[in-house]
C-alpha cells in the first residue's frame, strides 16, 4: 500500500537520488496508536529529508539509523523495531516496524513504480487569486490538478494551465471522479460550468463533488436558474454551495483555499 503523499515529494526524492545515494525509510507494519500507517516513507540524504515516518523521536532514531547506513553501505535492507513507549519519549502506545534501504540512481526506475503516489484528480475552473491559493495548497496535498479558465495569461509561470473557450466545453473531457471546483471571473460562466457539470453527472455519475464559490444569496439564484432549465432538486444536492469546511469564516483567498482542501480531503476519505 501506498499512503497519501505530495507528488512535489515524490518528484524532490527521485531528483535528489539522480544526483546522490540515500536511505529509504519505510514503515513496514504499524500496530496499535501510531503516527503512520505501513507504507509512510522518508528518504535521508546526507544533508536532507524528503517525507516522514512520523515526527518525534522515532524520526529522530531513524534518521540517525539511516546515516549510520548510508555511510557502510551495506547490501541487504535493514528492517528495526520501534515501541513508542517510555523508551522513545512517545506515549502513542503503538509499534512501528521501519525498513532501511540504501538506495541510488539505479534504483530510480524501480522506485518510481513503488513509490508513485495515488492521487485524487481535482479541476479548478478559475485562474482569479483563490484559484492561486487553492492551487497552492493543493500541490502539496495527494491531488493532482487541471486548472481552467477561458481568458490566456492567467496561470503563474512554470504551470501549465488549459484554455478553454467557452470554458464550460472543458467538462467533457474532465477524468472521472474529478472533484469540480468553480470560481471563474464571471457569474455566466460559473452558471454555465455548473450546468455543464449536473449534465456529466446525470449521464456518468462520475463526478463526486461540484464545488461552487459564493455566498447562499449566490447558490439560491443559480438554483433558481438551474430548475427553470430542467435540473431537479435530486440533482441540484450534488452542488456544495459555499464551499469549503464549515467554521471558517476568513475571506482572504489563503484562508479559503484551506478550508477548500480540508473539504476535499474529506470527500476523498468518505470515498
Amino acid at each position: 500500500m501506498v499512503p497519501q503523499t505530495s507528488r512535489h515529494h515524490f518528484e524532490t526524492f527521485l531528483t535528489l537520488l539522480a544526483l546522490q545515494p540515500g536511505v529509504l525509510v519505510q514503515v513496514k507494519a504499524a500496530q496499535g496508536s501510531v503516527p503512520r500507517e505501513a507504507g509512510a516513507w522518508m528518504a535521508v540524504f546526507d544533508t536532507t529529508l524528503v517525507g516522514t515516518v512520523g515526527g518525534g523521536h522515532l524520526e529522530y532514531d531513524a534518521i540517525a539509523k539511516a546515516r549510520e547506513l548510508l555511510g557502510s553501505r551495506p547490501a541487504l535492507p535493514a528492517t528495526l523495531r520501534f515501541a513508542l513507549g517510555p523508551a522513545l519519549g512517545q506515549c502513542c502506545g503503538g509499534v512501528v516496524e521501519l525498513r532501511f534501504e540504501v538506495v541510488s540512481k539505479q534504483d530510480i526506475h524501480r522506485l518510481d513504480q513503488q513509490l508513485q503516489p495515488a492521487s485524487s484528480p481535482v479541476a479548478l475552473f478559475g485562474g482569479g487569486h483563490v484559484g492561486h491559493a487553492i492551487a497552492a495548497v493543493l500541490s502539496s496535498l495527494p491531488f493532482a490538478l487541471t486548472w481552467i479558465d477561458s481568458r490566456d495569461g492567467v496561470f503563474p509561470d512554470g504551470i501549465t494551465g488549459e484554455h478553454s473557450d467557452p470554458v464550460e466545453g472543458a467538462v467533457r473531457s474532465l477524468v472521472p471522479e474529478s472533484a469540480v471546483l468553480i470560481m471563474s471571473f464571471s457569474h455566466a460562466e460559473d452558471l454555465e460550468v455548473v450546468a455543464a457539470c449536473l449534465m456529466r453527472q446525470r449521464a456518468k455519475a462520475d463526478l463526486p463533488y461540484i464545488g461552487l464559490i459564493g455566498s447562499k444569496t449566490k447558490w439560491a439564484t443559480f438554483r433558481s436558474r438551474l430548475q427553470a432549465r430542467g435540473f431537479t432538486s435530486d440533482e441540484l444536492v450534488h452542488v456544495t454551495c459555499p464551499i469549503g469546511v464549515p467554521g471558517i469564516e476568513g475571506k482572504a483567498p489563503e484562508v479559503i483555499a484551506i478550508a477548500v482542501a480540508a473539504q476535499l480531503l474529506q470527500v476523498v476519505s468518505g470515498r
